[in-house]
């Protein structure tokens, strides 16, 4: 399904029924991300899951300013209006995740409940953001100057996804597959539009979130399972957990608790 959503072609595919699911894959995602989820979320959410900007079969503008993550939230809103759909849940997953709660954070009136995997609401002040925004520039402009080949051999290199290397090979290879099919002006400006450093700071907007919420880290991903800590002592109505034997992405590392613990959540 293709709608364009404020002058942008989004690819958005839906499986399911029940309560309205919007899902947001991370950064070289897309929505197939969570199409193996459809036999348990599936079985009581209508899953509806967005290539976002820059990614998959959605569109890649050339200007980064249009992938500003406060920008892609309204571009939610204007698809879930034009879905008729009112109030939803929310799931996201690191990137995906803090556009899950930019969302939140800007329309509190529309979440009912939000799912929040391996993510952050941001860098507190604007040095870090400053800092990172840099980082992110130099690697947009490394996509951009030797290819999306290159880059993926880099991004399986970064700590954050070295438990991965535990995963069969057929598993992964589809996610190399999948990394190699992206746009590089579009990872490259995902990256100047949506990365942490380009968001603003949400940590103040958490203790307003009246919603249930719950946080997913994965036991064997130190960073995020304390950012994942900070998060919980903020957030009004949360259940936190850790997943044994999961890195950052814990849908891939252990799919079948992954799909449990998130039917059971969104069910209750």
């Amino acid at each position: 399904m293709e709608n364009k959503l404020n002058e942008v072609h989004y690819h958005v595919e839906q499986a399911g029924t029940g309560f309205p699911l919007l899902m947001f894959h991370g950064f070289t995602g897309k929505s197939s991300t969570w199409t193996p989820f459809s036999a348990s979320i599936g079985l009581t959410s209508r899953m509806i899951m967005v290539d976002l900007i820059g990614h998959g079969r959605s569109q890649s503008p050339p200007n980064h300013e249009r992938y500003d993550i406060l920008k892609v939230a309204d571009d939610m809103k204007l698809l879930l209006d034009k879905l008729g759909i009112e109030k939803t849940d929310l799931l996201g997953y690191s990137m995906g995740g803090r556009l899950a709660i930019t969302f939140a954070a800007n329309y509190p009136e529309m979440v009912r409940k939000i799912v929040l995997e391996s993510t952050t609401p941001g860098l507190r002040t604007a040095e870090e953001r400053e800092s990172r925004k840099k980082q992110d520039t130099k690697l947009a402009s490394i996509i951009l100057s030797n290819g999306i080949e290159e880059f993926v051999n880099y991004w399986e290199g970064i700590p954050l996804f070295q438990t991965q290397k535990n995963l069969p090979a057929e598993t992964r290879e589809a996610i190399r597959t999948q990394r190699l099919q992206n746009s590089p002006i579009g990872l490259a400006n995902s990256l100047l539009g949506m990365g942490t450093g380009a968001q603003p700071s949400w940590w103040n907007s958490l203790s307003t979130f009246e919603f249930d919420t719950l946080l997913l880290a994965g036991e064997r991903d130190e960073k995020f399972c304390k950012i994942s800590d900070e998060m919980a002592n903020l957030l009004p109505r949360v259940k936190k957990m850790s997943v044994r034997n999961a890195g950052h992405a814990i849908h891939v590392e252990e799919p079948e608790k992954f799909g449990t613990i998130v039917s059971e959540f969104l069910s209750k």
